[in-house]
């Protein structure tokens, strides 16, 4: 008599470890660093006004569209004075910019 192992689990199995493999990694990945990591990591009470950065940013020749609180920060949508798309991330406290993007690519902060 012939003994089956029971293909099937074996298989179903195999899947199940390949996409805890694959899933894994990712998972981690898109919970790593945001733009408020102990960069942003300061008391409400310490904020300065959303109107107040606009005001900065206009006078260094931005043209801001949107400002929001994400994780912390300042989340700031503008046009620069070059014309460029730019989505920054600010210390609500000191304004010292902690993130950029210009035109959807992440630039080191100079």
């Amino acid at each position: 008599m012939k003994r089956t192992i029971f293909p099937n689990a074996i298989a179903a199995s195999g899947i199940i470890a390949l996409t805890l493999l694959v899933a894994t990694p990712v998972a981690l990945y898109a919970t790593g660093a945001h733009a408020s990591d102990d960069l942003c990591n300061v008391p409400k009470a310490e904020w300065k006004t959303t109107d107040a950065l606009k005001e900065k940013l206009t006078a260094e020749g931005w043209d801001v569209r949107k400002i929001k609180e994400d994780d912390g920060c300042f989340e700031v949508y503008a046009i620069t004075s070059d014309g460029k798309k730019v989505e920054a991330y600010f210390n609500p406290a000191t304004f010292e910019q902690v993130k950029i993007e210009i035109d959807g690519k992440e630039k080191d902060d100079d």
